[in-house]
This record gives structure tokens, sequence and C-alpha cells, in this order.
């Protein structure tokens, strides 16, 4: 608004809009409360904070190596009302957009430096559901075509959004992610009244799924989704329920969680939950449901081996997959020289990698001692209560 000087002269305060980096710093860094693209208990592979505002995601690349992923938002603006995320629409934060012409080129730049390997792109809902995922295809869509881009790119999915726009962003991502955020409709409509669980989250992931089945035109597009855990006064055996059923039923890719952060979000939802558990157990909580994920997808347990205490919840103190060797003491020990793959993964402290070498040293020679197996450290420790030589 102009303003007058002392000598009667006019003078003229500019408030200038952010920059496109400034954007980038803005929005990259709104991108980290979505971790359905890539996350892991490994240390080395944690989300890390790099130059210009961007969050960098290490990924695990099929081939063994690993890469990262430039990941932004398209815009923090947002008109749902999602009561644990900071950037809900009743929330005062500097909101930006990016265009989907701005958002390629500056993906492009990393790129061509060699400093991200893929892009995974989300945004706040602005306006509607389509209208946003028209700006997500759009993004692709000139990377595909306009810049004959064939690396990774990862499009999340907005709730509510059409067939035709899902249709879409599949044809043109390596990987496509709907957050599923709470097991059931009633959890959900505790942190949002503009969200229908079934029609708006649990369809379209039906849709995907048929969509990348074995045998169709997108059977490499994988899907992923993310639950927020503790926000909604859930318990472990719930989202355990719904995990198995996502992986047997519509076949997903990889499941994440979020241990829900008080501070960041409404701080007025699920007090219960707030008063049993600190900051510490909410992320142990997020690390044991992580446990079970992989039991699942690497050692072969199924949802009736999972052991939960009478409240429904996962040991903080042991680990899934000791709470069930525990429960099953007539399974042990086993005979290392003897035992299948099977037997051999069910074994607390043996992981897939151990249970390779052990089956590959055992055809040269018999196995007599732990020190056999490797060098003996805190988890082959604990595997050799469960084993006889």
């Amino acid at each position: 608004m102009p303003t007058a000087k002392r000598d009667g002269t006019l003078m003229i305060g500019i408030v200038s809009k952010p920059s496109t980096l400034e954007k980038l710093e803005i929005l990259s860094a709104d991108a980290q409360y979505d971790l359905a693209c890539a996350c892991s208990c490994n240390r080395d592979e944690h989300r890390r904070r790099g130059g210009e505002g961007k969050w960098i995601y290490p990924v695990t690349l099929p081939n063994g190596g690993s890469s990262t992923l430039f990941k932004t938002l398209l815009s923090n603006a947002c008109s749902s009302d999602c009561k644990y995320c900071p950037l809900r629409a009743d929330v005062d934060v500097r909101r930006c957009s990016l265009g989907p012409d701005e958002a390629a080129n500056l993906f492009l730049n990393y790129h061509r430096r060699r400093e991200v390997f893929g892009l995974f792109l989300s945004s706040g809902v602005c306006g509607s559901a389509d209208a946003t995922m028209d700006k997500l295809n759009a993004t692709a869509h000139i990377l595909r075509t306009k810049h004959a881009f064939r690396g990774y790119i990862h499009l999340k999915i907005i709730p509510g959004a059409s067939d035709a726009a899902i249709e879409q962003a599949v044809s043109l991502a390596d990987a496509v992610s709907l957050n599923i955020e709470t097991p059931g409709e009633k959890h959900l409509a505790t942190l949002s009244s503009k969200k229908e669980y079934v029609r708006d989250i649990i369809e379209p992931m039906k849709l995907i799924s048929r969509l990348t089945a074995a045998g169709s035109k997108h059977e490499r597009t994988k899907q992923t989704t993310q639950f927020i855990v503790g926000a909604a006064g859930e318990s472990d055996a719930e989202i355990v329920r719904y995990m198995w059923a996502l992986y047997d039923r519509l076949s997903m890719h990889r499941i994440y969680f979020s241990a829900y952060q008080r501070g960041l979000g409404d701080d007025s939802i699920s007090p219960e939950q707030a008063e049993l558990e600190s900051p510490t157990d909410g992320f142990v909580r997020e690390h044991r449901l992580y446990q079970v994920d992989f039991l699942f997808r690497k050692y072969g347990f199924a949802e009736s081996d999972i052991v939960f205490e009478r409240d429904g919840s996962l040991s903080l103190a042991v680990d899934p997959k000791e709470a069930w060797a525990r429960r099953h003491p007539e399974r042990f020990p086993i005979d290392v020289n003897r035992a299948s793959r099977t037997e051999l993964l069910r074994v607390p402290g043996l992981g897939p990698v151990t249970v390779r070498r052990i089956l590959q040293r055992r055809k040269n020679a018999r196995l007599r001692h732990i020190e056999d197996i490797g060098k003996v450290g805190r988890r082959l420790l604990k595997a050799s209560d469960y084993l006889t030589f």
C-alpha cells in the first residue's frame, strides 16, 4: 500500500512473491509428512534434509544399490480437514504452489546433475480431487512426452479422484500411492469430515489393484499406502488386520507407517492415546509395525502368527518374531543342519541373508558351532537359544 514520505512524495511498498527456489524450499519440506515412497528402519536409509530446503529420500533399488528421490508437493494449499495434518485448511502456514512446467523443470535440474534418480510428486487438495490430479498428471505427462523422461516417477493419488484421473496416473507412473490413513471407516471419521472411507479410499485402491494386476497393461506399476499410527485411537491388531488384507487381496507392493506426532496436527485428537503413549512409545510402535510388515513380506508369516497384548497392541519390549517364538516353545530348538529355509526364517535373530548363508555353508560341511554361521553378535547370540548343532 502506498505511503507518503515527509517531503510529500509517495513510497511504494512491495511484497514480493516467493521465487521458484523459495517455493521449493517450502513445498519439499512440507512433503516430509508423506512416507509412502520411502522409509526404512535402517539409519542409512532415513530421510534427510539437503540443500535448498529439499528433503532427500534414499531408496533401495531392485538391483540392490541405492539412490535418492526428488520429493515435493505441487501445492501445500489444502481444502481438506485431516486433523493429524499440519497443512490442513484451518492452519495458518505460508501457502504456495508450483505449476506443472515449473515442477518438471525443477526436477530435471537435479536429475541432470545426477543428484536424484526419480520423482515423488504429491500435493494438498487444491479445490477438488480431480483438479489436483490434473496438475499432478500434467507434470508427469510433460516429463514423459516433452522431455522424454523414462525414469522413475511416483504419483500421489488424491482421495476421491475419478476413475479416469486414476487410470491416467497409473499409465504415467512407475508407482502410485493412496494413503489408507486408518484401519476402518470409524477411525477415519474421527479425523476428517470430508472423506468417505469406502468411496474415496478403498474403492480407488481396488481400482488400482485391478489396473496393475499381473497380466494387465500396467502390471509393472506398483501401489503403496501409508497408515498414520496413533492419531485415531486405533489398535495395532486393527492395523495388522488391514495390512494383511491389503497384501492378500489387493497385492499391495509396500505399506508404510508414520507415527502421529502431537504438535504437528490438532492436539484435541485422540486424548486417550496421548495419555497412554509417550512420543518414544509412538516411534517404537511404528517400528514394531514395520517389523510385522517385514514378517509378512520376507518371512512367510500370516496374520494369525502375530502375537498381541490383551489390549490389541504389539509388545514394545519384544519384537513380533520373538513374541511368536516364545508363544511356540514346542517348535524349538531346531537342528541348524536339517531345518528347512522356512523353519530357519522363524528363528529370532536370523534374517534372510543369514539363512541363505546357512543353507550355502551346510552344503559343504556340517555346522558344529554358532561361530560357523558368522561373527557372533547380538542377533546370532539370540538365535543360538533356538538352535541345535
